[in-house]
């Protein structure tokens, strides 16, 4: 068994006193890294560039909270005045398996190409390189920037973009390998704070630096038209862009309704001064991926924006804001009066949705683990499109049957991350068919997987439930090759995905699902299907389930599942509603693996016990199934 399969990252950005959305997202970043099991160093700035390349303050004020927690393995070592720090930086970096470049703007590209030099990477042995590029291209280029760029994504081994566009002018640019996985949110200013009720205008905000390219002087022009909405301008002002919305606001036919708060935003103001306004307006002329509008829906506003970028696919246009197009002062001016109506407004309000901020990051750290081990990534359409389920999960299947599974576990060797397990590396209490019914058993899974060199990953029982759903992949599926064909529906919460890919296996996440469409794939074509704490089974979507797996698996394939025991709606209550549910598997044409007889049924009935609670279930039972 080879040693524990994490990866030496070396994570090359700005961090904290820097401030803004990039150092937040490198920030936020490492921490992710490190709870996947990864050993990260975050390589930062002590001086990041000249002033005459940002005008506006780099640094939060001395003395400022920080935007996100610091990750505390930070060396600040990087000067922009020394070119030497990024050689020798460069040459402590050698040992690392992967060296991840957070690309600001292009004249540091020189600096980045600089230390990768000195690390050795595109050598061989020596560390592959992936760069973020928040964006390609700057947003206001200047003459110089592509040919910069192209030299930058043409030396390393992966370039991660968050869009599709974005994608695409990274190849025109020359990127070999670009993989598109979307921004996830990392935003600042803590939970949200409470909203005072308010039967005055609707109350807009502009938040951050003030930049041509955000389009707020197009939203002042067209609030001349709508008299019943304030704006509040909340960031620095940079230049010409600046002075344009000074002036504009000084206007009779907006004085007094437009309030101007120049200058950084504190972390720990943001809240407060969230939940003074209904509407975050981002009547963007140009963008690419942004937080802003999680940041809105986390605090419980409406957007009102462009559709450039991300925007259009965050908000639902009429349901908890409005889209616009980009530089069209006449339709801001007609959503603006919209946004006016109190009872519109309400409505907006009362739709926002809190977004989910864990799944994005258990993706995006997947995006970047692929791509440090050189898997192939799967076209933006693939991941993007809208038919759902069932063509991401065929297209994944697809995607695999054409790597296999050995190839994929090549290049996980080969990057050093594969862990080599057989049936006689987990011990007689990992057993297929089992029921979860006391915390030890958390802890002893815990201690199990990190033993075997598993990434840290997952929540107690998720890991209780995907260890023994390994065991039976490695045990029961595996020909030696790693090449079984895998279906995991159990949702990002769970750790089996992650953890049969360090295995050396290609699993297919098909996502959380229950309905037929998402194992509509050919007959008889899978070796495992999962289903897993935290996306477990109710009762009621059993039979489904068995219907489908029994059609779906090879003969001796298996559905892996877990049930929860208790008084919740769907749980398994008793020891006869668990017989009962073997019973439909076998009627199905799906044998247990294991036995529910003995202990397994006391500790059920302990289960059953302890989790009557009906507002929830506390236990779990996992069955493993075998497709004769």
């Amino acid at each position: 068994m080879s040693p524990e399969a994490s990866l030496k990252v070396a994570l090359v950005g700005p961090t904290h006193p820097y401030k803004g959305g990039v150092a937040s997202h490198t920030t936020t970043l490492a921490h992710e890294l490190e709870a996947a099991g990864h050993e990260v160093t975050l390589v930062s700035w002590s001086h990041l560039y000249p002033s005459f390349f940002y005008p506006g303050e780099q640094s939060v004020p001395s003395g400022g909270s920080p935007d996100v927690t610091p990750f505390p393995r930070t060396v600040r070592a990087l000067s922009w005045a020394r070119p030497d720090t990024l050689v020798r930086a460069g040459r402590r970096l050698r040992e690392m398996d992967v060296i991840i470049v957070v690309h600001v703007i292009p004249p540091v590209v020189p600096l980045h190409l600089t230390l990768l030099a000195a690390a050795g990477a595109g050598r061989a042995g020596g560390p592959r390189s992936i760069v973020i590029a928040h964006n390609v291209l700057p947003h206001e280029p200047h003459p110089g920037d592509a040919a910069l760029m192209r030299a930058l994504v043409r030396r390393v081994d992966a370039v991660v973009v968050h869009s599709a566009e974005q994608a695409g002018l990274a190849r025109e640019l020359g990127a070999a390998d670009v993989v598109v996985a979307d921004l996830p949110p990392h935003l600042p200013g803590g939970p949200p704070a409470e909203r005072a009720r308010h039967d005055g205008p609707t109350r807009l905000l502009a938040l951050g630096l003030v930049r041509g390219y955000k389009g707020i002087d197009v939203l002042l022009r067209a609030m001349r038209q709508v008299p019943e909405v304030t704006l509040t301008v909340a960031g620095e002002m940079w230049g010409e862009a600046g002075e344009t919305i000074r002036g504009l606001a000084a206007e009779p036919a907006l004085r007094g309704r437009v309030e101007i708060r120049s200058g950084y935003v504190p972390a720990d103001d943001i809240a407060g001064l969230l939940a003074e306004h209904d509407v975050l307006a981002l009547t963007y002329r140009s963008a690419t991926a942004s937080q802003n509008v999680l940041l809105a829906q986390t605090h419980g506003m409406a957007v009102l924006a462009s559709r450039v970028g991300t925007f259009g696919e965050q908000v639902r246009d009429g349901v908890d804001g409005y889209l616009v197009p980009p530089d069209d002062e006449p339709a801001v001016a007609a959503a603006l009066r919209r946004l006016a109506d109190p009872g519109t407004l309400a409505g907006l309000l009362a739709a926002v949705r809190p977004p989910d901020l864990t799944g994005p990051w258990a993706r995006y750290v997947g995006a970047l683990e692929r791509a440090a081990a050189g898997v192939t990534a799967t076209e933006p359409d693939a991941e993007r499109g809208t038919s759902g389920p069932l063509t991401r999960a065929r297209r994944g299947l697809l995607g695999a049957r054409r790597r296999t599974g050995r190839a994929v576990r090549e290049q996980l060797e080969r990057a050093g991350t594969t862990v080599e397990l057989t049936r006689r590396d987990f011990p007689a209490s990992v057993r297929p068919t089992d029921v979860l019914a006391v915390d030890a058993q958390i802890d002893e899974a815990t201690a199990v997987a990190r033993g075997l060199g598993l990434p840290r990953s997952g929540r107690g029982m998720a890991r209780w439930a995907a260890l023994g759903a390994l065991e039976a992949l490695v045990a029961a599926v595996d020909d030696g090759h790693r090449s079984a064909v895998v279906v995991d529906a159990s949702g990002e919460g769970s750790p089996f995905a992650r953890w049969a890919r360090a295995a050396g296996f290609a699993p297919v996440e098909a996502g959380e699902e229950s309905d037929s469409p998402a194992l509509d794939v050919d007959p008889q074509s899978l070796d495992l299907i999962s289903r897993l704490h935290p996306g477990d089974v109710t009762v009621d979507e059993l039979g489904p389930l068995l219907h489908q797996a029994a059609g779906a698996l090879r003969h001796g394939g298996l559905l892996c599942l877990t049930l929860p025991v208790g008084g919740a709606h769907g749980a398994v209550a008793t020891t006869a509603d668990l017989r009962g549910a073997v019973a439909r598997a076998d009627s199905a044409g799906l044998a247990l693996v294991g036995d529910l007889d003995g202990d397994l049924t006391a500790r059920l009935q302990h289960a059953a016990r302890v989790s009557a609670d009906p507002e929830a279930a506390h236990a779990l039972v996992r069955l493993t199934l075998r497709r004769r």
